[in-house]
């Protein structure tokens, strides 16, 4: 199995590091526009199974070229390239996967490739990284444990493990992202209706031992596909797990425009975003840097089995790996997209087109390959 990987940011580096050490993956790529970036990750990583490789992934015809002799592409690029690398690998032929984009509806777009990646024999999957991404294929399995399912409740979230002020939040990916996602409304389900509810809202304790006062609140693009995949449930939510006051010291920052990405203000003659003031602020102070971090995920999926109801709990706490050096975030997402590469270059997954995680990956597999990593997911059935 041939698998290259687009970008030699933390996330390619991880996947590049699980893929050389899977005894199924003969031949790893890692390429990017930065060439120095990806030979020194090569460097790091020391497998004779892994080279690195320029690519321009904004030149259709180099990116094209690099991917032909490739079975899978790992894109593992910012989120604006996804569109243009699932058109890539129609092109090619070349099975694909992303760590995902809901916004500006990226993910929607790809979606929207299915006929024509059926027809190139491929198999595309995009958002697999942790929300989305796990939380869906942990979704789709619990529903596939079900002959209904009515109800599916979602938390999770990235926090260091020893907070500091003054948000005791650092960013384990995007802040662009993170703004975004506080920002936009979110999309949920309630009483059968689907509905938009303010982000950062709705804050409800949640607990897990150890971990000290945790939130749960809403935000945007967590829910992801999982609407359309089950258009008939009775309720969905997506919360993110944060240190008790997060979100309120952030609702300030929304109150006063200063997340928006479509506001401008004059200050002596000179327009400046209060959004990029407020990146380049944020930035120094939420760097994790050598910090320690954790994920905790919590998702329920609901329903009829066999007439009875039933529900199928789901929980993770995952740490970084400290003889590594690998984040607990890095650690889910990176080996998340790695898994399921190799599922589909192994032919594990089959089926052609593009489909969203929860549709198309077995989860009891899913589950088992993260434990290898030292992912351990917890499912728990309970009868209601």
């Amino acid at each position: 199995m041939k698998i290259a990987v687009l970008g030699a940011g933390l996330m390619g580096k991880e996947a590049a590091r699980d893929l050389v050490n899977s005894q199924q993956v003969e031949n790893v790529v890692l390429a990017d526009l930065n060439v120095k970036k990806a030979e020194q990750v090569c460097q790091e990583l020391q497998s004779k199974k892994l080279s690195h490789a320029f690519v321009d992934a904004s030149d259709s015809k180099s990116l094209d070229a690099f991917i032909k002799p490739f079975d899978v592409i790992i894109n593992a690029l910012y989120y604006s390239f996804n569109v243009h690398v699932a058109m890539a690998a129609i092109r090619m032929g070349v099975h694909a996967v992303d760590l995902g984009g809901h916004i500006g509806k990226i993910t929607d777009h790809i979606l929207n490739l299915h006929s024509e990646a059926k027809k190139a024999g491929i198999t595309y999957i995009p958002d697999l990284g942790v929300a989305p991404g796990m939380i869906n294929i942990l979704s789709g399995y619990g529903a596939s444990m079900l002959d209904q399912v009515d109800s599916i409740y979602l938390a999770v979230g990235g926090i260091p493990l020893r907070p500091e002020p003054p948000l005791e939040y650092n960013h384990v990916f995007s802040l662009e992202g993170l703004l975004d996602h506080y920002t936009d409304l979110s999309t949920i389900i309630r009483d059968g209706k689907k509905m938009h509810v303010r982000s950062l809202s709705e804050i409800e304790p949640i607990t897990f031992e150890g971990f000290g006062n945790l939130e749960a609140f809403h935000t945007a693009g967590g829910t992801s596909t999982l609407a359309y995949t089950f258009p008939h449930l009775k309720n969905l939510e997506y919360k993110t797990i944060r240190y008790k006051g997060h979100a309120e010291k952030f609702q300030l920052l929304v109150d006063l425009n200063m997340t928006r990405n479509d506001f401008d203000i004059e200050i002596d003659g000179v327009k400046v975003k209060p959004r990029d003031l407020l990146l380049a602020l944020l930035e120094p102070i939420l760097k994790l840097d050598d910090k320690d971090d954790v994920v905790l995920l919590k998702i329920k999926v609901e329903g009829l089995k066999d007439g009875q109801p039933i529900a199928h709990h789901f929980k993770m706490e995952t740490l970084k790996d400290r003889t590594q050096n690998v984040t607990a975030m890095a650690r889910c997402t990176a080996n998340t997209i790695s898994v399921v590469a190799q599922m589909i270059g192994n032919g594990t997954i089959s089926k052609k087109g593009v489909f969203p995680p929860e549709q198309i990956v077995p989860g009891d597999l899913y589950v088992k390959e993260m434990a290898k990593r030292g992912v351990a997911i917890k499912h728990t059935p309970n009868m209601l």
